[in-house]
């Protein structure tokens, strides 16, 4: 980073939002807020909402019991980390902060009833609402790629049994096979990660089966800290490791699951393991109760994350639009202490405190190489945009001895972010 040390960045974490409420904090009425997932957005609003006022009756509602993070499960598939390196359970959330966890699958939220409603019939009425339910994947948006499909051609862009799944096929993998990846187009979540993934199963595969290969077939011409990515590369990886872009033929036409072929618009492929990262929209839900427009995803107030749908219903993380800022688990925590400053100020009849979010994102080229980018976030004309100045990425033509610290910030990064969201 150039203008802004990781120290100071990340003492920004817990900050954020947190001097938002100032003059706010205190008791004043038992008001409901239902929180909706409890991912990096979820679990940071329900937990900051009672920290800004400990008298609000919060209720997180997950599908799950235990939350598995995307960031750091290519490291599960590398076989650097188990799946339980990357589960967050809730129960501190309930001990230490008050809030009430509930688990269900949120089928419905109903706007004009002020009601959250779950699969097994629950019914929970709220005075505000917070939504942070992730992605979902557009299916058949690439041609024969279902769901169904997606059990023999992972997208692992969800972590959980997907990820299993991904790591035992790479295991299985016989030396000298080929993994394809499919990367999409943007927007999607977090846009470094299938550089990352295909970085980290180049390390796996260059120590455990080195006849192997990795090849990348990119939907795009360009992606996130792609100079810095293609340094590594080239250090590491000139026989494990291929990039195709679109203009040489990388975008994925279609995919014929049950033949193992990945097929392009001159090519077609039989690899021995497939991971199709296919095109995303707003968790189902978000659209189901009418919070997405047609992009897919939702428009919010930006200064506040409410949704300009639905009122009284914010929404934060991957389903939000958000302009400037990734769909990054960062950007979705940052999201979720503005949204909740929000909620209080509002409950309070209080104006909004002024924006400003932040975001930064490591990704592991392998397991001692590391970069990162990094911005600070303001609402400028009516669009989120970073600030001018701020933030910075890692410098290209760094030494060993650099990308080794890049690589422990990372896992300073995440062992920071979990404790803030989820201890």
């Amino acid at each position: 980073m150039t203008n802004i040390s990781r120290r100071t960045f990340n003492g920004l974490l817990g900050a954020v939002g947190a001097a938002s409420t100032f003059g706010i904090t205190g008791c004043f009425g038992a008001e409901r807020v239902v929180v909706v997932g409890g991912g990096f957005g979820g679990a940071t609003a329900a937990k900051y909402l009672k920290r800004y006022n400990p008298s609000l009756d919060v209720t997180m509602i997950d599908a799950e019991k235990s939350h598995f993070t995307c960031p750091f499960s290519n490291t599960v598939l590398a076989g650097m980390n188990t799946m339980s390196f990357i589960e967050r359970k809730f129960d501190a959330l309930a001990s230490k902060h008050g809030v009430k966890v509930v688990h269900g699958t949120v089928t419905m939220i109903d706007g004009a009833a002020k009601k959250v409603i779950t699969a097994d019939g629950q019914s929970f009425a709220y005075d505000k609402c917070i939504v942070s339910p992730g992605i979902d994947m557009k299916w058949g948006a690439l041609p024969g790629y279902d769901e169904a499909a997606s059990h023999i051609m992972t997208h692992a862009w969800k972590a959980g049994p997907q990820t299993v799944l991904l790591h035992k096929q790479l295991e299985a993998m016989p030396d000298g096979g080929h993994v394809i990846i499919s990367s999409p187009g943007n927007p999607f979540r977090c846009p470094p990660g299938p550089y990352e993934r295909a970085s980290l199963i180049a390390h796996y595969i260059k120590t455990k089966k080195p006849k192997s290969k990795v090849i990348i077939l990119d939907s795009k011409d360009d992606f996130a800290k792609s100079g810095l990515f293609k340094e590594g590369w080239e250090k590491m990886y000139e026989k494990h490791l291929e990039w195709v872009p679109a203009a040489k033929g990388g975008k994925v036409a279609s995919v014929d699951a049950k033949a193992g072929v990945v097929a392009t618009d001159f090519d077609k492929f039989k690899p021995s393991v497939a991971n199709i990262i296919p095109p995303q929209t707003a968790g189902v839900v978000a659209i189901k109760s009418g919070l997405a427009d047609k992009s897919g995803f939702c428009p919010v107030d930006r200064n506040t994350f409410e949704s300009t749908q639905v009122k009284d219903v914010y929404v934060i993380g991957d389903s939000c639009i958000a302009d400037a800022m990734p769909k990054s688990g960062y950007s979705a925590s940052s999201q979720a202490k503005v949204a909740s400053a929000a909620v209080v100020a509002s409950l309070k009849g209080m104006p909004a405190v002024p924006f400003s979010a932040i975001n930064t994102c490591y990704s592991l080229v392998n397991p001692d190489y590391g970069i990162s980018v990094a911005a600070v976030y303001e609402v400028k004309d009516g669009k989120i945009a970073g600030v001018a100045g701020s933030g910075g990425v890692s410098p290209k033509g760094a030494n060993a001895q650099f990308r080794k610290k890049e690589a422990d910030f990372a896992s300073g990064w995440y062992a920071s972010i979990s404790q803030d969201t989820w201890g």
